[in-house]
């Protein structure tokens, strides 16, 4: 007798508990329209928006210590015309930017707008105008010189999936090996969008970390949320070779439930929106959720 419908259903709930042994990972994040990403019909408007978000970003990174000199960018491509970007001008400390410094610069290297510093940091243009060619997908990406970041980044190692938030980046991340110097070719800037494929970040080897993403939240809290992986996979690693006992790893089916759980786009916008009600402080702002949108 060939199984009934009930016992098919049956055998797929019961292969799904097995698949996600703690739980659903949809339940994860509540998706309702005011925690996920803000839609605009107007794109100037949306351009506004983005900017503000930029700046914001750029003073997340300011408080989380990531400026080194007039290392590191972030840029969000702009919605008028995205055959270009958004990014901070070459030499004006992170904690600083407002929305009228940000300059924007097309896919040639050109300056065309910006505020009173229009100088351009030639290396986050031969990286980013590549990445944002290549992922027609990717908003923002953000580069900077952070401190585990260039630690992990010389072991020549991707990271192990040692915690529940290592697995944000299980399958996620990739390591490109083959520094050459400052990146000032847009062959070199090639190779590393090459290599970073479909993937939400990169240990940039011998370098730091690059993070990308849909939405400005997700790729700034990716960020972050990598330098402190490198932190913890550093320390375990000393830890490890210490005592001589090996890491304990979580397996890959754990991981995948947990990265379909965290690793996602929606995840990633949700779980930036913190640093930004933070970040909103320092314009005398405080809006919902740290949306941007509705004041409270």
């Amino acid at each position: 007798m060939a199984p009934s419908a009930t016992q098919d259903v049956s055998d797929s709930i019961a292969a799904k508990k097995q698949e996600h042994r703690s739980g659903d990972p949809s339940l994860a994040f509540v998706r309702d329209e005011e925690a996920l990403p803000p839609k605009f019909e107007d794109k100037l408007e949306e351009r506004r928006f983005l900017k503000h978000r930029l700046a914001l970003a750029y003073r997340i990174f300011a408080k989380c210590g990531f400026s080194d000199g007039v290392a590191g960018h972030i840029t969000v491509r702009d919605p008028v015309d995205p055959t270009s970007f958004w990014v901070n001008p070459f030499g004006l400390h992170f904690s600083l930017i407002e929305d009228d410094d940000l300059i924007r610069v097309d896919h040639s290297g050109k300056v065309v707008e910006g505020g009173n510093n229009l100088r351009l940091n030639y290396a986050a243009y031969a990286i980013h105008a590549e990445i944002h060619s290549a992922r027609p997908d990717v908003l923002c990406a953000a580069h900077c010189h952070s401190t585990y970041g260039r630690a992990m980044c010389s072991t020549g190692t991707t990271l192990d999936m040692l915690t529940q938030d290592f697995c944000t980046f299980y399958n996620d991340h990739v390591l490109y090996p083959n520094f050459a110097g400052l990146v000032l070719a847009a062959d070199e800037g090639k190779e590393i969008a090459a290599c970073l494929g479909d993937k939400k970040a990169a240990l940039l080897g011998n370098h730091g970390l690059l993070t990308v993403g849909q939405t400005i939240e997700a790729t700034i809290a990716w960020f972050v949320q990598l330098e402190r992986c490198c932190q913890v996979q550093l320390a375990a690693n000393a830890s490890a070779a210490g005592t001589g006992k090996p890491l304990v790893i979580i397996g890959e089916q754990e991981s995948q439930s947990t990265w379909e759980a965290l690793g996602t786009q929606d995840a990633g916008y949700f779980v930036g929106l913190p640093l930004f009600q933070v970040a909103e402080r320092e314009f005398g702002e405080r809006t919902y959720l740290g949306r941007g949108l509705r004041p409270i």
